[in-house]
């Protein structure tokens, strides 16, 4: 059923659609209307599930945590700075293996302190093992939950999920969303049976004590469990389409990337704009194409080597910074291209919500042609 929708709320639907029995979060912006549309549907009875209300979001994690130990699908949602304050138990839910999905309503870190939206947040989180969706439009955030459950809760896979969106450009604009019924859903995501659960009839253990003999098997199989993913995103991904119109098969999606010479890699909903830019770019004879990552993690290495392997240069457009280094995503994309001769340009831009515009997005282009790149874009030099 095609509804105009703000986006969180959107994303609240697919939260209720997707039946959690334990709901645990701490308001913060901008992702307080995701949580406070949850708090409604449970009020009024049509979210049958635990609202648990906690005093900070390391709570609301550890809540989760110890509702899923226990057999419950659950759900929580944060942004920036929550996120950090839930950096301990994200490493603890992915270790005790938890299929949790919390949606990343993506926002600036501070300080200094920022509401506006960049990617900082979640990148900063890309090793503590959850899974990463990345959706450039809220049609795909809401629909990402759905996958990232049916993802997360594999018997092969058993780790946690962040599905993030960007922080008011998506969560607080309005759009037009085909929302599934509760049928569609059910056919397609059924109810949690984890293999293993806390049973006081069945003791267990979870998020043991581990040795040095034993810590690192630990990683290894979190690893193995991550590469798994991919193939059963595309398995996943492509029964959603099958049965829904809208394939999430591929974990990279590309743009007029077949004659491309240029090709320009980004994620989120900045991908709008420069699918814009590349239609104007295109019209005026520049041959240039995007990349856009819908999983960050897993990794798309051998997706992206393979796709970009004709072009002869690519342009990555980071929001956000690994100090010291430079884009996390362009850091990523050397090294799935290594080997290559191919010359990848990192661009970090856009940075605490600076605008990007269609111009800035071929200024790029032209940078990148020329061989300029690894630099921050658009900086106000009076400022520094």
């Amino acid at each position: 059923m095609m509804e105009i929708t703000e986006g969180s709320h959107a994303v609240a639907e697919a939260v209720r659609l997707s039946r959690p029995q334990v709901v645990s979060a701490y308001p913060i912006t901008p992702q307080t209307h995701i949580v406070e549309a949850l708090a409604d549907f449970v009020a009024n009875g049509t979210l049958d599930a635990e609202y648990l209300t906690v005093d900070s979001e390391l709570s609301a994690l550890s809540a989760c945590v110890g509702a899923s130990a226990a057999g419950s699908r659950t759900y929580s949602a944060t942004t920036s700075q929550g996120l950090m304050l839930m950096a301990e138990v994200c490493y603890n839910a992915s270790g005790m293996r938890l299929p949790i999905v919390m949606s990343i309503a993506n926002r600036a870190l501070g300080a200094p302190l920022s509401i506006w939206n960049d990617q900082q947040d979640s990148i900063a989180m890309r090793d503590c093992g959850w899974l990463q969706f990345y959706a450039e439009d809220n049609q795909e955030a809401t629909d990402l939950h759905f996958l990232a459950y049916k993802v997360a809760e594999d018997a092969t896979i058993q780790l946690p999920a962040f599905v993030c969106f960007d922080g008011f450009i998506l969560s607080h604009t309005y759009e037009p969303i085909d929302m599934l019924t509760q049928e569609q859903v059910d056919r397609y995501l059924p109810a949690f049976n984890p293999a293993e659960k806390l049973d006081a009839k069945d003791p267990m253990s979870f998020g043991m004590y581990a040795t040095p003999d034993y810590y690192m098997e630990f990683r290894y199989e979190m690893d193995e469990a991550q590469k798994r993913a991919k193939g059963v995103i595309a398995k996943y991904g492509k029964e959603f389409g099958t049965l829904f119109g809208r394939d999430y098969s591929a974990l990279v999606e590309g743009y007029l990337l077949e004659d491309a010479e240029t090709a320009i890699i980004a994620m989120g909903s900045i991908c709008g704009t420069v699918k814009d830019a590349i239609d104007e770019m295109r019209a005026s004879g520049k041959k240039v194409g995007l990349l856009r990552i819908r999983v960050f993690r897993p990794f798309p290495s051998q997706e992206i080597a393979k796709v970009l392997s004709h072009v002869k240069r690519v342009a990555v457009l980071d929001k956000n910074i690994s100090l010291g280094a430079k884009g996390a995503t362009a850091i990523e994309v050397r090294d799935a291209m290594y080997g290559s001769t191919i010359p990848v340009k990192g661009y970090v831009l856009g940075l605490g919500g600076r605008d990007i515009r269609k111009k800035d997005i071929k200024e790029i282009v032209s940078l990148c042609e020329n061989g300029v790149g690894d630099q921050f874009y658009g900086l106000r030099k009076e400022l520094i």
